[in-house]
């Protein structure tokens, strides 16, 4: 079994589902603002009333309340028993490609399985009475085309976001001041927990980031992407017209690093090493910690 390797489209893994649904049970199943849209659609419910009623932190993650399972673990909110996901349709990509991983290198997708045991052989011991899958079979079955686009879509946004933050720091005179504040402020962010990060952003900016008013755009992740981004710009640029001191800009690029840290734990990214890599970057074009 590979032990955190790159897997070739070939290779043949016991991937075959025995929905037992062991694997909705204590897990972390993140969610970018276009998969909490499939959800809720798949569910009925509008993107708010599905965030509201069976999601954490403002939406970017589901919430794992349900009864408990295997291993005494709490059931996914939208699992249940002798039925499984009943949001199957809508379910985000981290489902669709578990046990899988997945990473973009030079603009192609490779598939990754970090461990050396499959977790479906301990809690679906009958999958290796199934027929094996190659992963080409497996994640083209899965129908991950457009959440993979969505995923790739939405971490262009967070570095949009955080190239904000850049720009608020780097060419409105506060690098300049000596000012030392603000990647301290990205860092502390960068540490946060998700419910103390999404509480300093306010919930009308978490709304924003979250619960963007485009369901007539739903069926193409590109487009929905990229209108949502234009309206975080517009709100974004109406709240900073009027900046006019070196704290102001401060709190503002302090602002728009959130919302690029928080996107990018939505999208499985790891808040903490976000922040440090974009305060090395900072740094290097003459910012201060």
């Amino acid at each position: 079994m590979p032990d955190n390797s790159k897997l070739t489209l070939s290779d043949n893994l016991p991937l075959t589902c025995s929905r037992s649904g062991t694997c909705c049970h204590g897990k972390i199943v993140s969610l970018n603002p276009w998969e909490l849209a499939c959800l809720a659609e798949a569910k009925g419910l509008t993107p708010k009333d599905f965030r509201d009623r069976y999601c954490d932190f403002g939406g970017i993650q589901l919430s794992f309340d349900g009864a408990p399972g295997w291993k005494g673990l709490p059931a996914c909110s939208q699992y249940r028993t002798d039925f499984g996901c009943i949001v199957h349709r809508g379910r985000p990509l981290v489902c669709r490609l578990y046990p899988l991983g997945r990473q973009k290198q030079n603009e192609k997708p490779i598939y990754i399985f970090q461990g050396h045991d499959f977790p479906c052989l301990e809690g679906c011991p009958e999958v290796v009475d199934l027929p094996y899958m190659t992963v080409e079979d497996y994640v083209s079955g899965q129908a991950v085309l457009n959440y993979e686009v969505a995923q790739d879509e939405y971490l262009e946004v967070m570095q949009n976001l955080a190239d904000g933050a850049f720009v608020l720091l780097l060419e409105s005179g506060l690098s300049e001041s000596g000012d030392r504040k603000t990647l301290a402020l990205w860092r502390e962010m960068g540490n946060e927990e998700p419910g103390k990060l999404a509480g300093r952003l306010g919930k009308q900016w978490v709304d924003r980031l979250m619960l963007p008013d485009l369901a007539d755009s739903l069926s193409d992740p590109i487009a929905y992407s990229h209108k949502h981004y234009d309206l975080l710009l517009s709100k974004a640029e109406d709240s900073f017209s009027a900046l006019d001191n070196l704290q102001a800009y401060s709190e503002a690029s302090a602002l728009m690093m959130g919302l690029a840290l928080h996107l990018g734990r939505s999208l499985g990214a790891n808040p903490s090493e976000l922040a440090e890599h974009w305060i090395k970057t900072a740094k290097q074009h003459g910012a201060h910690d």
